[in-house]
């Protein structure tokens, strides 16, 4: 059986908030993205909307691919 899209996805948002070292909380200020709201995301239990994914990708300084790179 495959894994929810959006635990792989939160998945790979974690690990790319923590290559930058930064906490929910950073990510949360430097995004504009209520942190409780990253916290549901990344622990699946959020659909994210395409614009969240897009500004997550800026505030991350990463191309928006990457934040779904290591799908299995």
């Amino acid at each position: 059986m495959q894994e929810d899209p959006r635990v792989t996805f939160g998945r790979r948002l974690s690990e790319l908030r923590k290559v930058k070292g930064w906490s929910q909380e950073k990510l949360s200020l430097e995004s504009g993205i209520a942190r409780s709201y990253l916290g549901g995301v990344e622990r699946g239990q959020r659909n994210i909307a395409l614009l969240n994914i897009c500004r997550l990708a800026e505030t991350l300084e990463v191309p928006i691919g990457e934040l779904f790179q290591h799908w299995r």
